[in-house]
């Protein structure tokens, strides 16, 4: 395999950021599934994907086919998984992996069946920024961390057609934001958090924003916040040790614009922020699995501590999402 040819499910927004502007050279966008054929072509044609399969069935069954990017909203995310790993293809799943840990658990066993890769989409682990934090932390220049916390709130007012708003379609700000903050906070304290408190806002049947107070393992508190249609935009990560703190702001992007200040023994200093986007060295992490035996750093264990995580936040709550209440 020269180049990993990529069969997409959905014409989400993701997918220009994702896959086309990244241009990687161990990748070439093969074909595209969408539900409605007519927009899929016109999208296909402006994305410049080569071919447009009749339905998802028949993308994830070409033989031209070795990866299958799930784009799909929330709710398909397991069921189009599966199928594609059954059809025998490996698969890159957006975030977040499942609805919920029950569903993770079939996907992570429908990969080890079918022995091959199920890497979820957290694109902003694999970046400089996020890599070179894990490593503050790791070194103990900080200390031991007392306190962490993250956010990330989007501007963008409700708008019906976006399945972040819809609850059958596993929409909310939890799923949709919170899992970026939730996950960043996961990797850089390299434990999994308990959950203490947690509220949200609802808003259209599913959770416009929510907020949750976390425990670790290691003594360290923490909390996140998400929130759709936010008077402002916030992508910040904080870290509080006893030697000294860390402060991240745009983490999720950095490619968009970031600043990472670290202070210790009363002296702050800026990181670096340059490099590949956080989009591009996900898919050189994809192109090291596949071509390299490399094994994938998302997806499998992480992604099930990741919904029950998830989960336990929408438990504490109160709220039962994604229209399950009788």
């Amino acid at each position: 395999m020269t180049k990993i040819r990529v069969g997409i499910l959905g014409a989400g927004r993701i997918i220009p950021n994702a896959l086309v502007t990244p241009a990687h050279p161990e990748f070439t966008l093969q074909a595209l599934g969408a539900r409605d054929p007519v927009r899929g072509a016109d999208f296909a044609r402006a994305n410049g994907i080569a071919h447009v399969a009749a339905d998802y069935d028949s993308l994830i069954a070409r033989d031209d086919v070795d990866l299958v990017y799930i784009a799909l909203p929330n709710s398909l995310h397991a069921p189009w998984s599966i199928a594609a790993l059954k059809a025998g293809k490996p698969v890159l799943c957006e975030k977040p992996f499942a609805l919920d840990a029950a569903e993770a658990r079939v996907m992570v066993a429908a990969s080890a069946a079918a022995g091959l890769p199920l890497i979820e989409a957290y694109h902003h682990r694999f970046h400089r920024v996020m890599l070179r934090a894990a490593e503050i932390v790791r070194s103990g220049e900080l200390g031991r961390l007392i306190h962490a916390e993250a956010a990330f709130e989007i501007t963008t007012p409700y708008t019906p057609e976006q399945p972040r708003w819809h609850a059958e379609l596993g929409g909310g700000a939890l799923m949709d934001l919170g899992c970026y903050p939730l996950y960043a906070l996961r990797m850089l304290l390299g434990e999994e958090p308990g959950v203490s408190a947690a509220h949200c806002t609802l808003e259209h049947g599913i959770d416009a924003a929510t907020e949750a107070d976390l425990i670790f393992p290691g003594g360290a508190t923490g909390h996140i916040g998400c929130r759709l249609g936010s008077p402002q935009a916030v992508q910040s990560i904080r870290l509080r040790g006893e030697r000294g703190t860390l402060a991240l702001d745009g983490f999720v992007v950095p490619q968009n614009g970031c600043r990472f200040t670290v202070t210790s023994n009363g002296v702050t200093r800026e990181e670096p922020v340059d490099g590949p986007s956080t989009f591009y060295m996900q898919l050189s992490h994809v192109a090291d699995v596949l071509l390299r035996g490399a094994t994938p750093l998302t997806g499998g264990a992480d992604a099930i501590a990741q919904m029950t995580a998830i989960e336990a936040i929408y438990a504490k709550t109160g709220f039962i999402p994604f229209g399950r209440a009788q």
